[in-house]
């Protein structure tokens, strides 16, 4: 379905903040490579800020929950977009809604390609009774197969990573202060099974300030998280607690500054690697295998729990589900570990 005379895309990416970070580069690499196309973004309010700044990229803000709620919602938000002059769209999201999306779009004759999630071969990833162990397609090449269907082939090495943003003033002390480097941690995560015992999260936070060579941000939302994220901040020296200090867009900016990131299988790795952050992520029950890796950082900042330990890993995509016995599989993955491989990076860097 080659349409490449077209010049105005409708891509949909409704929600998860991970994916929707992870769909930055490679819209930023086709509107550099393609300069005559211009994107418009659906997706949720929260959302926008990720996409501030890239050229010829525009947001259309989907009200799920309000206005365009339910089938009805979803023909207004189609007559809506409608209105666009849309001449194709690209949905990487490939949900229901979207789906229902699909077929209005089809009464118009518009170009509509879906994302295949790989959803067979995701199933057989998670099978305990795997015979074959193998990277997947990265979400970044999922998405590419999108543009590319409609037109626009983009390779991986031709996906972009964003600038660096201006510090927020409220930080700018920390940012531009002694001469330290800056390492942000966002030790949370949606679920369980991908989320680094916080005990342990501590030690690491601790055996990096002990060295004085660092300070620390810490990222979160929601108040228990920023609880938490308080208390170390008064327990531990250089570290800094940036959680519901910030706008989401101030927050983007800060990130974009860190010399480092540390996270889990979360959304905050993904912003980070999208501003070409160095990102150690920490991974449970889920596995860089299943393509939702960082974009472009080296497979060794990926730390993986034991697998000879506990070789039903992955045990899930989303980090949701995990047998009997495996709630402990991170404690495999030491904080001796995780400071060694920041050291590290951070030292090669300099």
């Amino acid at each position: 379905m080659a349409i490449n005379s077209s010049k105005h895309i409708l891509v949909i990416r409704l929600s998860a903040m991970g994916d929707v970070a992870m769909s930055v580069p490679v819209i930023a690499g086709i509107v550099k490579k393609y300069p005559d196309v211009k994107i418009t973004v659906l997706t949720k309010a929260f959302a926008a800020p990720i996409f501030h700044h890239i050229p010829n990229v525009s947001i259309f803000k989907a009200d799920v929950k309000g206005k365009h709620k339910g089938v009805l919602g979803l023909w207004k938000l189609y007559k809506e977009l409608r209105a666009l002059n849309i001449d194709a769209v690209a949905d990487i999201h490939n949900v229901l809604r979207s789906t229902i999306l699909k077929q209005f779009f089809r009464l118009s004759s518009i170009p509509f390609v879906q994302l295949d999630k790989g959803r067979a071969e995701k199933k057989a990833l998670i099978d305990g009774n795997r015979t074959v162990f193998k990277p997947l397609k990265t979400t970044f090449d999922r998405y590419a197969e999108v543009f590319g269907l409609l037109g626009f082939p983009i390779l991986k090495s031709e996906m972009l990573s964003l600038a660096k943003k201006s510090v927020p003033k409220s930080f700018e002390d920390l940012v531009h202060g002694q001469n330290q480097q800056l390492i942000g941690i966002a030790p949370f995560a949606a679920f369980q099974g991908k989320m680094y015992p916080l005990h342990l999260m501590q030690k690491v936070v601790s055996e990096l300030v002990s060295t004085e060579q660092y300070k620390i941000v810490l990222f979160g939302g929601g108040a228990r998280e920023i609880e938490v994220l308080t208390s170390w901040e008064k327990q531990f020296a250089n570290c800094v607690n940036a959680a519901g200090k910030l706008t989401f867009s101030q927050e983007l900016s800060l990130i974009s500054n860190l010399n480092l990131m540390l996270a889990m299988d979360s959304g905050n790795a993904h912003l980070a690697a999208m501003y070409a952050v160095p990102t150690v992520t920490i991974w449970g029950v889920t596995h860089p295998y299943a393509g939702f890796a960082p974009f472009n950082q080296p497979v060794g900042n990926a730390l993986l729990s034991d697998r000879k330990k506990y070789p039903a890993i992955p045990t899930s995509i989303y980090g949701n589900k995990y047998p009997e016995g495996y709630d402990k599989v991170m404690e495999t993955i030491h904080p001796e570990t995780i400071v060694q491989k920041i050291s590290e990076i951070l030292n090669d860097a300099v």
